[in-house]
């Protein structure tokens, strides 16, 4: 955003830059419906605001039986025994530091126990699912001790004093990539209805939700705000997230006419017709858009560098008043 006292108060900005030199940053926190990849919430925060601290506010957008997919950031007790007391329920990779052991009758530590011992799951073993794959199990989570600071006390104390979840564990391979190992962790207890194949192909999903986010930053210009406050920054975002959605729904129902997936119809390729496209025929039923469907492109790689050359300025360490002053001192030799 433009590098104003107000934004720069408001949102604040990369540390390691020297004063003078950065722009205001906003984090964002994005609910996508997977389904559609319509933006069902988006809320701006300062940046160095935690992804946890308004995750809870999402939950009102979730109904009754809805799976939310996420980052291992929303892998935490409250947040999933909160999804729960919505009726709402998880899918999520295991937090990476939480100890994760399919040993049958394994022993377990307690979490209330100040001195248990460390190397210990704090989760008790009840049930293997996995049949002839052993890594799939039910296990009872227990209520830390310490509250999220996310949290209010009063929050905290409502929640139930442990939770059953599902954890499993699967080697994924595709052909040309090495294999992946996924540790999963889920309130959908279900190994019948809900089968360990169909989890971790909806858990590889969630990838999906960085080429909406890049729809937003980068086809639709987003990275770069241009309002002057935080009113008018919060108005520029709303409008953004109007169009990407007015997109989407074009997207929608060129996938509905065109019998294929709607991640597969070009976002591009809508924003064209919904900007220069006749709407009002479309509208009126009688020139629906066919819109351009991309190529399935399993096992793509690409390597992440940038062909076009940038112009050759170098970059701002310094206040602009100060880079001034040193022109105006400078000797011209003509």
């Amino acid at each position: 955003m433009p590098d104003t006292l107000e934004l720069m108060a408001h949102f604040g900005c990369s540390g390691v830059q020297k004063e003078g030199c950065a722009f205001p940053i906003a984090h964002l926190l994005a609910l996508f419906d997977a389904g559609t990849g319509m933006l069902r919430e988006l809320v701006a925060s300062p940046m160095r605001t935690a992804d946890m601290t308004h995750a809870a506010d999402l939950h009102p957008n979730l109904g009754p039986g809805d799976i939310l997919l996420g980052d291992q950031t929303f892998s935490n007790y409250a947040h999933v025994a909160l999804l729960l007391g919505a009726g709402a329920h998880a899918l999520l990779p295991a937090y990476h530091q939480r100890i994760v052991d399919f040993t049958p009758n394994r022993p377990h530590a307690d979490p209330a126990d100040p001195h248990a011992p460390k190397g210990l799951p704090r989760s008790r073993w009840i049930k293997s699912l996995g049949g002839d794959h052993a890594d799939d199990q039910l296990v009872e989570w227990f209520k830390p001790r310490e509250r999220p600071a996310w949290m209010t006390q009063e929050q905290y104390d409502a929640l139930p004093a442990s939770i059953v979840v599902r954890e499993l564990r699967r080697t994924v391979r595709r052909k040309g990539f090495r294999p992946v190992t996924v540790k999963i962790v889920t309130t959908l207890l279900d190994p019948e209805r809900y089968p360990a194949a169909e989890l971790v192909a909806l858990r590889l999903r969630r990838w999906e939700v960085e080429t909406d986010l890049r729809h937003l930053k980068t086809t639709l210009n987003m990275a770069v705000l241009r309002s002057q406050s935080v009113e008018g920054v919060m108005r520029e975002l709303a409008a953004f997230v109007l169009v990407y959605n007015l997109v989407r729904a074009a997207m929608l129902g060129a996938a509905l006419r065109q019998g294929v997936g709607v991640a597969r119809v070009s976002f591009a390729d809508a924003l064209y017709w919904v900007r220069h496209g006749d709407r009002a025929a479309a509208v009126g039923g009688r020139n629906p858009p066919r819109l351009r469907v991309n190529p399935r492109r399993t096992g793509r790689v690409e390597p992440r560098v940038v062909k076009r050359r940038r112009n050759r300025y170098t970059l701002m360490t310094q206040p602009r008043d100060q880079l001034r002053q040193a022109l105006r001192t400078t000797r011209l030799t003509i």
